[in-house]
């Protein structure tokens, strides 16, 4: 991963942003959280961020109208996102979309690191 790039982490449950910012740290990558969509989108962080892991259900904007808000920027982030609510409607519709991983909360180390160096381009 490039030294400047970063993994963002939109969840607007604090305890749970930073739960998953320690792991995505623990696992050797720079994180950043952020308490909404809308907070990230007007960030400075977005321009360094490498994969963005957003949770899906939020209020004002959920983590797949934050995708499509990327998307229609013209911005494409590698993205995984996290849902405490298994719903294979909305994996599918997450994976339709241009997401790549959709994972259930709470979420497995093992299997986060894999998303991530998938996201990333990363050699396993």
């Amino acid at each position: 991963m490039l030294a400047s790039a970063m993994v963002a982490v939109v969840d607007d449950d604090e305890s749970a942003r930073e739960a998953i910012v320690e792991l995505v740290r623990a696992l050797g990558y720079e994180a950043l959280g952020f308490s909404s969509g809308e907070n990230f989108l007007l960030s400075d962080g977005r321009r360094r961020t490498a994969c963005l892991i957003t949770d899906m259900r939020m209020p004002n904007m959920s983590g797949l109208q934050l995708h499509a808000e990327l998307v229609a920027a013209g911005t494409w982030i590698p993205t995984i996102l996290v849902s405490a609510h298994e719903d294979d409607a909305t994996r599918i519709q997450a994976l339709n979309a241009g997401m790549l991983f959709y994972l259930s909360k709470p979420l497995d180390p093992e299997e986060l690191l894999r998303c991530l160096r998938a996201a990333m381009g990363e050699r396993n």
